[in-house]
């Protein structure tokens, strides 16, 4: 975490005592902290009179004091976080971002480009459409990872155990490559593959052994495991695994398949975000 960026998403009923221990760690390691509250509005219900030329539009009575309250609300919110990050001394910048949907997920997809992590608060659940639009717009539309269920942030940001999910393509490479700082301070590093399939061309007589190289290289402490799931889904065998092993963050490469696929079928990745029980890392 030294001298990173972090952009920290929250929503309208979040506290500033909900960053006390972010704020210190990012104090303790020269972080700084780019704080999205946001608030969403209703879409501009414009209603039309008439036919071509003669026709007009009006709004309908109260919608834009409704838009004006939020705004003020989320405004005032923003003066308490700055003040109170202020106070504990932490480098930051909070912005209130008040607005359609579209707009929301457009400002978290913005500042995903210029900073290290993005960090969905819990309280975003809440609006269970709202949290899994940012969390896509964070992964598909942002070039950093995703962390999710960072609810104790110095465990999670400096792990001293970490439970790779590994599935060779381009998520999971870009998940590690993403979380390399902390795999390299970690106390260990549990690689593991579930069901593997040894293909000799790709990986040698050990699956595993390719990506435990690449990063006992970079000075991680690494062990390869092989679970067999069993039958068992494989998140729910993935997170059941991490626990065994002590880890306190999970790194996973996120929609190796599409993401209507696994919103019909489901899926790994997607069970993954819905779980809010032990911290994880996902970059696409």
């Amino acid at each position: 975490m030294q001298n990173t960026t972090l952009t920290v998403v929250l929503g309208v009923n979040a506290r500033p005592d909900q960053l006390e221990t972010l704020a210190r760690e990012a104090q303790t390691h020269g972080a700084h902290l780019i704080v999205l509250l946001l608030s969403e509005t209703a879409p501009v219900p414009v209603y039309s009179m008439g036919v071509g030329e003669l026709s007009t539009y009006s709004l309908p009575a109260g919608w834009q004091s409704d838009v004006d309250e939020a705004r003020a609300a989320v405004e005032q919110q923003r003066k308490e976080f700055s003040q109170y990050l202020s106070d504990q001394g932490a480098s930051a910048d909070v912005r209130a971002v008040c607005g359609e949907a579209t707009a929301l997920r457009n400002t978290v997809a913005r500042a995903g480009l210029t900073c290290d992590a993005v960090l969905i608060g819990t309280d975003l659940r809440e609006d269970a459409r709202l949290f899994e639009d940012i969390v896509h717009d964070a992964l598909f539309d942002s070039a950093a990872p995703v962390l999710l269920n960072i609810s104790n942030p110095q465990a999670a940001l400096a792990p001293q155990s970490v439970f790779v999910a590994w599935k060779a393509g381009l998520p999971a490479t870009r998940a590690i490559r993403a979380a390399l700082p902390s795999l390299r301070a970690a106390r260990e590093v549990t690689v593991a593959l579930f069901d593997p399939v040894s293909i000799s061309a790709y990986d040698g007589e050990n699956p595993g052994t390719d990506v435990a190289a690449w990063l006992t290289h970079q000075g991680c402490h690494v062990a390869v495991q092989q679970y067999a799931s069993g039958g068992e889904d494989i998140a729910t065998a993935i997170v059941k695994r991490a626990k065994e092993t002590g880890a306190e963050l999970i790194v996973m490469g996120a929609y190796d398949h599409s993401r209507l696929r696994e919103k019909v079928f489901g899926g790994t990745t997607r069970s993954l975000i819905e779980q809010s029980a032990f911290p994880v890392l996902l970059s696409h």
